[in-house]
């Protein structure tokens, strides 16, 4: 059997020292924004799209590494993680994968506006490093939205001195 794979994102965003997830009605569980990257679309163009779409928030992808002048390429944001999720298995055959990139953004608000096909507002809550370690939430989540929290308070330290 030949496992199917789609390459997805999720945007971990963050203001004041939170970040944002919600229940996922299909999954049951709480997670960021994120979903499939379009066959038009860069990763992180996808996943600025799927945190309009979902949260009505405009995100800043935080970046890690410099651009690079000149040449014919250009750099472009790196995913902070990139993770290999099993979406289907069946007697220990894995037939679906999602291959996730992870990314970190900041959002200059907490007021959720979703769009009219997504989860409602009252799926949504922002949670603390100390809240998201005290939730019974999936362990990555967990390490992630606190790793999110962390890389935009220093990025926001940094571009203040």
């Amino acid at each position: 059997m030949e496992t199917t794979r789609h390459f997805t994102v999720t945007t971990y965003v963050v203001n004041d020292g939170a970040t944002a997830l919600h229940q996922h009605e299909r999954i049951g569980k709480r997670i960021p924004p994120g979903g499939h990257i379009d066959r038009d679309e860069l990763p992180h163009e996808a996943a600025i799209r799927e945190c309009i779409e979902e949260t009505g928030l405009e995100p800043s992808i935080c970046r890690e590494q410099e651009s690079l002048e000149g040449g014919s390429g250009r750099c472009l944001p790196q995913p902070r993680r990139q993770m290999l999720y099993d979406v289907n298995v069946h007697d220990g055959t894995v037939g679906h994968q999602h291959i996730d990139h992870i990314f970190f953004a900041s959002v200059s608000s907490r007021e959720i506006d979703p769009g009219p096909d997504e989860a409602d507002v009252d799926a949504w809550d922002w949670y603390t490093r100390e809240e998201l370690r005290k939730r019974d939430l999936e362990q990555d989540v967990i390490e992630l939205g606190c790793a999110a929290i962390g890389a935009v308070d220093t990025s926001r330290e940094s571009t203040s001195s």
